[in-house]
């Protein structure tokens, strides 16, 4: 198993490993809730379901923390088949709205007024 590491964008970090495992297994492992919740618990997803599916190729999914100020990001898993029996499975996780190692605080109103608690 190969590992590269880099952070292509501000707020986000990429991995990528070769795995000696066909495509279609790593899909089940990425994808079926009953084996990706032993390395990747619902307690952390933001939504249990995939926000972005493209059968056997990509998978995206929000993750909430579980403590203030629960940000959230997203993680995208997407494999491309090396030969019939090994997989290139690439990370991708983002967390949006960084800029310069600060989170940028959005409102929860409409009128885009920050309030902070005193």
């Amino acid at each position: 198993m190969n590992r590269e590491s880099s952070a292509p964008n501000e707020g986000s970090l990429e991995l990528e490993y070769e795995l000696d495992e066909a495509p279609q297994k790593v899909w089940r492992a990425i994808s079926i809730p009953a084996f990706r919740e032993n390395w990747l618990p619902k307690e952390a997803l933001a939504d249990p379901e995939g926000a972005v599916v493209v059968p056997g190729e990509e998978v995206r999914y929000r993750l909430r923390e579980t403590e203030a100020p629960y940000l959230e990001s997203t993680v995208t898993f997407r494999i491309a088949p090396i030969g019939s029996d090994r997989t290139r499975l690439q990370i991708v996780h983002e967390l949006p709205n960084v800029r310069s190692g600060r989170v940028i605080r959005k409102a929860a109103n409409n009128n885009d007024t920050l309030m902070l608690a005193a």
